[in-house]
């Protein structure tokens, strides 16, 4: 296995987990050029799985005992999926998880400063650094980046139908689907919450969010401290009441993570390693921008149950 921390040279043996619907089709063209490109990365030949249908991301990445590599191209739903599978795998014989973002949101290939741009990412994976990342757990599914309930979870969920409607994609998806879901969907659930095994809290929120990374929604840095290798996540949680124009204060703001300053009294923070959450009745929830239900959720981090390729110049983009 690749030592951790060491600078990355060649990829080694490597397994492509390539979505090509990504980006409405544009994920096609992609896995293409990282084809004709992988001489540049590997003296080995790559080896590609192009998804064709829900959860075959994940199987792929249960089947890749033996690679050195796993590059996923796509959004953060198929890096999502592919962890799910790289987890099933004995720790020590996890490939290394590299991100070539081809998505909307690309908030994991924010956090890991990768860009933007499959063809940028390419570049930077040249000289890219292994480190050991945290993998967050809720009800037993892994997730890299960010869980949330309520308000932003709707917002997340409603941009898949409305990329489909509208041909929308990047930050602007994120910003349109938040003022259509803030003039029609300002619900508060009531809640039960428990941090690291402490007392029980009870509390209404609008939105609470647990995070690995610092952003989610293409960009919005809601818990903008958080670092995905600490061992701990950082939560925010947004309380009631809170009318059309705060609510949406709020979020804007959140962009460069100015709703600590501005929304400071509404808001909740935290820093627990696990948590267990239970709600009245259940409300919108996301996982890494995918659908999950329920009403009780068992939460946990995993401390460096991964090695993820970061670009050498992290930047904030």
């Amino acid at each position: 296995m690749r030592r951790r921390g060491a600078c990355v040279q060649n990829l080694g043996k490597v397994l492509v987990i390539a979505n090509p619907a990504a980006r409405n089709g544009e994920g096609k063209r992609a896995a293409e050029y990282v084809r004709s490109a992988s001489a540049t990365l590997s003296s080995e030949a790559f080896d590609f799985r192009m998804t064709e249908s829900p959860g075959q991301a994940t199987r792929d990445a249960a089947g890749a005992r033996g690679y050195d590599t796993v590059l996923v191209l796509g959004g953060d739903g198929v890096i999502h999926e592919a962890v799910g599978g790289l987890m099933q795998l004995p720790r020590e014989e996890r490939p290394t998880l590299g991100v070539i973002p081809c998505g909307n949101g690309n908030d994991y290939a924010r956090t890991l400063g990768m860009g933007l741009d499959w063809r940028d990412a390419l570049s930077r994976l040249v000289f890219a650094e292994a480190r050991p990342v945290d993998v967050g757990l809720c009800n037993g599914e892994p997730f890299v980046q960010t869980l949330s309930f309520g308000l932003d979870a709707a917002i997340a969920l409603g941009t898949h139908e409305r990329r489909r409607r509208t041909g929308t994609r990047g930050t602007l998806l994120f910003v349109e689907e938040g003022v259509s879901q803030l003039a029609r969907n300002r619900t508060a659930y009531d809640y039960v919450c428990s941090f690291d095994g402490g007392a029980s809290q009870e509390g209404s929120m609008l939105l609470f969010a647990v995070q690995v990374g610092p952003t989610y929604g293409g960009g919005f840095r809601i818990c903008p401290d958080a670092d995905p290798a600490d061992g701990r996540f950082d939560v925010c949680i947004a309380r009631p009441p809170m009318g059309f124009l705060r609510t949406a204060l709020m979020l804007l703001s959140s962009k460069e993570g100015g709703h600590l300053r501005l929304a400071k009294r509404s808001l909740v923070l935290a820093r627990p390693q696990r948590l267990h959450l239970e709600f009245d009745c259940p409300p919108p929830v996301q996982i890494d921008g995918e659908l999950i239900e329920g009403s009780t959720f068992d939460i946990r981090t995993d401390p460096q149950a991964l090695t993820v390729l970061f670009a050498r110049e992290r930047a904030r983009l």
